[in-house]
């Protein structure tokens, strides 16, 4: 796997700091917030090297770099389920069920970060690549978020079950408004890819189906915004429960 590369002001910064970044590429015209990261990265001791525009536009493959982007020196460590239950008594995991879009991916391990949420599973097949997109729409979370890719969710679903971790899919024909789950013990929320939402087989493997109510005119939101607002109603549950 290459090392991922991290584009844009805030992502690069968050990525120093969480360390294991090898190199930082900064622009020829650097403005203050570069010049800022340039200093971080000498006190951290990573390398900074000046390229070229045309440098920086061919590494962040499209995405806006505002002129600095970071590689890591080794891809994101890649967490197990059982080593992930176990960092929490309480655990509370993301489960992306064939979310490809890169931004959706990258906005949801912002959300997942900003709660404290204990990881997200990915299946290896089928999802998106935790590429700049994906970095620069986690506005550094990429760097922090426990991952666990999986062959199977079906099988990982089963697994987290086995390891007493309650499971929530999230599904507009949902029987039980999301509100109403109880998001204090063991859980995961388990979210379906863009339009089709969760798969036949998944859905009948979780223990709950969650809806979101939707009075408007659309039937649906997008699913990193589905995604934060059930993962702020098991932040608020859990804080009321302190």
């Amino acid at each position: 796997m290459p090392p991922i590369v991290i584009v844009g002001v805030h992502p690069v910064r968050e990525a120093l700091r969480a360390g294991g970044v090898r190199e930082v590429r900064v622009g020829p015209r650097a403005d203050a917030r570069v010049n800022e990261i340039v200093r971080l990265a000498e006190v951290k001791g990573v390398p900074v090297r000046r390229v070229d525009v045309a440098e920086l536009d061919r590494l962040a493959d499209g995405e806006r770099h505002q002129g600095v982007l970071a590689t890591l020196g080794d891809a994101p460590r890649r967490w197990s389920l059982e080593e992930v239950v176990r960092q929490d008594p309480q655990p509370l995991i993301v489960i992306l069920d064939g979310v490809e879009d890169p931004h959706n991916v990258g906005a949801i391990l912002r959300t997942a970060d900003a709660v404290g949420a204990t990881g997200v599973v990915r299946q290896e097949r089928h999802a998106a690549a935790l590429g700049p997109a994906a970095a620069r729409a986690s506005a550094g979370a990429l760097a922090h978020v426990r991952i666990v890719d999986v062959v199977n969710v079906v099988r990982a679903i089963e697994t987290l079950k086995e390891l007493g971790v309650w499971v929530v899919g999230l599904d507009a024909e949902g029987a039980q408004p999301y509100d109403r789950i109880d998001f204090r013990p063991p859980t995961a929320l388990v979210v379906g890819a863009e339009g089709e939402g969760l798969r036949r087989l998944v859905r009948e493997h979780c223990d709950f189906i969650a809806a979101l109510p939707m009075r408007g005119h659309v039937s649906s939101l997008n699913v990193s915004v589905a995604t934060g607002i059930v993962l702020y109603e098991a932040l608020r549950q859990r804080s009321a429960d302190r």
